[in-house]
């Protein structure tokens, strides 16, 4: 990512640069990208393949004003912090806490700053997992750690007579495990399969069904098909919109998504070349 994208990618998440790679920093942008880009699957709906190169998910987030799913947004997120200095490894987890996902289930990222000290790290980041923390973990800590959404604990991964031994670190949200997460590093290729097969299975739940979901300063917002749902605090509200106007207006002004048709479950075929770069 060269000093133009960085900049862009700032101005998106509305931070002025330069940002130096600091840990209060890395919290804000973490902060920040989570309130401002969504948590979304609708191109798998529209019929358009996704596509992990950084080129793509640079133009798709930061030019075109979308969201996306695990793989694009941590990926793309890691690229910038790569850029701004940090020191970045792409995770490996699986989702579940009864029942463990499929390898490369989900991307997450480890970060450390560049600088030795008490705040270099290691910090997972994961602005990929739609309801998930605003802020970054510690994923040396033991014990439980405050976020505005919840508390959070990373302890280490048990045998399990389900589950099997796979996996170093279970994540946990309010006492209920989130993923079960490998420390081997990386790359953003070896995401692919994964990727490919959430976008063409008839078991994801991506296939399954539309969503985009944005944390708001007060709770959340998602746009579930054609329901909207808003929770503030305790409350929540439920709206179904009734036609495709209104529709594409509330993900142009709820989520500042810019869309010429209404995706819709089973709509497109799933495309034959998910995940992949063209050649």
């Amino acid at each position: 990512m060269d000093s133009a994208g960085v900049r862009a990618y700032l101005a998106r998440i509305g931070i002025a640069g330069p940002v130096a790679p600091t840990a209060a920093a890395l919290r804000e942008l973490q902060r920040r990208h989570v309130l401002t880009v969504p948590f979304e699957n609708l191109d798998i709906h529209l019929g358009n393949p996704i596509v992990l190169a950084e080129p793509e998910l640079l133009s798709k987030v930061v030019e075109r004003r979308r969201g996306g799913f695990c793989y694009e947004l941590n990926g793309v997120f890691g690229a910038l912090l790569a850029a701004l200095g940090y020191h970045v490894t792409l995770l490996a987890a699986r989702v579940g806490a009864d029942r463990l996902g499929i390898p490369y289930d989900h991307l997450a990222l480890l970060v450390r700053t560049p600088e030795p000290g008490p705040d270099a790290g290691p910090w997972l980041v994961d602005v990929g997992f739609g309801r998930f923390s605003r802020h970054p973990l510690r994923l040396d800590a033991r014990g439980g750690q405050a976020d505005p959404v919840g508390r959070f604990e990373v302890r280490p991964a048990a045998a399990d007579a389900d589950l099997g031994d796979w996996g170093d670190l279970e994540v946990c949200q309010d006492g209920v495990t989130q993923y079960r997460l490998e420390l081997r590093p990386r790359r953003l290729g070896d995401f692919e399969a994964g990727c490919w097969w959430h976008q063409t299975s008839p078991t994801s739940h991506f296939t399954t069904s539309l969503t985009c979901s944005l944390p708001t300063a007060e709770g959340q917002l998602t746009l579930a098909g054609r329901r909207l749902i808003e929770t503030a605090g305790e409350a929540r509200t439920e709206r179904d919109l009734g036609t495709d106007a209104e529709v594409l207006a509330a993900y142009r002004d709820r989520f500042g998504i810019e869309l010429a048709e209404v995706p819709a479950v089973g709509r497109h075929p799933a495309p034959a070349t998910a995940g992949r770069p063209a050649r």
